[in-house]
């Protein structure tokens, strides 16, 4: 159908078939949402400048770190970018994500979203239209013989390949659309669109096997070398072609990287990107979180010790100290870095929340107004934490709250989907509140709440 065209628009499927293949490979296990503090810190970072190049500042869009390993990164709506992790690992400079981010930008401000559906609302129709002139011909071709039939049924394939290829030509448009604005927005930060140019190189090494054989007018997206071609042009008209990223940025940028290595490479692959000769930061760093995820917390830490050392004032070095002892059972000796980590970082939700945890999590109740507040914070600015709210009713409990530990077990509930078990929680903790106040409303809400219907659901027949 037409309609299953264009599930999303992004910068990084140059060579993607928008057919039943491709969409059969999207039908398999989706990878999952990660979050990090440290990350999106500094992807706001660098995003802050061309969101303000586009006007969308005040638009409060998310960048969101989508548990892959291939280069990728698209909108779906327009309120957030999604980027792949192995975009950020296999990206050697911030440069290069923000070209990517600076293009996702441009599909957001030029509101590419919304054409596209309306593209597609319109090809629905055309779709139907041409099904029906074409119906007359097999009709026809049904008494005058099977050659005829064969005809009609032509006549209503050829209606339905015009109008695809005439959907993913207004996409390639809107790529090419996007690419533009991603330059304009570099040129008004003073930063390169070097960067996309690299990028792009390394689609256009991908695509050379494939460009040959695949007809340019069934991809979604222009082809590499066309698109070099095109944005070489642009980016190297800027007079801010040749400037590089600052020390302090690029310092960030492995940093992030190898953080992301840390994390996601068993202890092998690790060394292999940082073999012990290497003994740079980067590569202390992602040892020393393979160290806490594989191998003895005490050696981690001991490692991780040594950054702390190196950068007493940096914020994320204590989230992984308090992080690595609070996983390994040790949560009492987990709150104290991770109150450190809150102090530098200013405050984050994310490590708040964890500092939240690890305050349940050694069972004192002389902390569990602690572990409330630091909870209740976080959650005010990332309600949808399922785990954040079960520890927030943990909290409660233990300080003898039923009421509000009930609220927050159906709210945990309400966030991973159980509507049924939220509402049950809900309807107990709102008979432990007074009418009419904050915590009988919100539970309130939840016990009203009407879930969406799944149009995939088969409705029962009646009796």
């Amino acid at each position: 159908m037409a309609a299953r065209v264009a599930q999303g628009l992004g910068l990084l499927a140059a060579a993607t078939l928008a057919g039943p293949a491709a969409q059969a490979q999207g039908q398999g296990r989706q990878p999952g949402i990660i979050r990090d503090a440290e990350i999106e810190t500094l992807l706001r970072d660098y995003t802050r400048p061309i969101f303000k190049a586009a006007g969308l500042s005040q638009q409060n869009i998310q960048v969101v770190l989508v548990g892959s390993d291939s280069f990728n990164a698209f909108v779906a709506d327009g309120r957030r970018i999604f980027i792949n992790i192995g975009a950020l690992k296999q990206s050697k400079t911030p440069n290069e994500i923000i070209g990517v981010l600076a293009h996702e930008t441009g599909h957001i401000a030029g509101g590419h979203l919304a054409n596209m559906r309306q593209q597609l609302e319109a090809a629905q129709t055309a779709s139907i239209v041409a099904m029906l002139l074409a119906a007359g011909g097999v009709a026809a071709g049904a008494s005058a013989g099977a050659n005829m039939g064969g005809a009609a049924a032509g006549a209503i394939a050829a209606p339905q390949e015009i109008i695809r290829r005439s959907l993913l030509s207004y996409q390639r448009g809107q790529e090419a659309s996007a690419d533009r604005a991603a330059v304009t927005y570099l040129n008004a930060t003073k930063q390169s669109a070097r960067g996309m140019l690299t990028t792009f190189e390394r689609f256009q090494n991908d695509q050379m096997f494939l460009s040959q054989r695949v007809d340019p007018y069934v991809l979604s997206h222009p082809m590499a070398t066309e698109r070099i071609a095109l944005l070489s042009e642009l980016a190297q008209k800027s007079p801010y072609f040749e400037t590089k990223d600052s020390p302090t940025l690029q310092a960030r940028h492995d940093m992030m990287r190898a953080k992301l290595v840390g994390f996601t490479q068993p202890p092998e692959a690790v060394s292999r990107v940082y073999p012990r000769s290497d003994n740079s930061l980067p590569a202390r760093y992602a040892r020393a979180i393979s160290a806490y995820r594989f191998g003895a917390v005490p050696d981690a830490v001991r490692q991780i010790d040594a950054l702390i050392a190196e950068q007493p004032n940096n914020a994320y070095f204590h989230e992984i100290k308090g992080q690595a002892l609070l996983e390994a059972g040790r949560a009492r000796e987990a709150v104290a870095p991770l109150r450190r980590a809150v102090a530098l970082s200013g405050g984050n939700p994310l490590i708040r929340m964890l500092l939240g945890q690890a305050l349940v999590a050694t069972d004192d109740k002389s902390t569990m107004d602690e572990a409330v507040r630091e909870l209740n914070f976080s959650l005010q600015r990332e309600p949808s934490s399922p785990a954040g709210w079960r520890y927030l009713a943990m909290a409660y409990g233990r300080k003898g709250d039923i009421p509000n530990a009930d609220l927050a077990s159906a709210q945990s509930a309400f966030m991973g989907g159980d509507f049924r078990l939220s509402r049950e929680l809900a309807t107990r903790a709102r008979n432990g509140f007074k009418l009419g106040t904050p915590g009988w409303l919100k539970a309130d809400d939840i016990v009203n709440y009407k879930p969406p219907v799944d149009p995939r659901a088969r409705k029962k027949p009646p009796p």
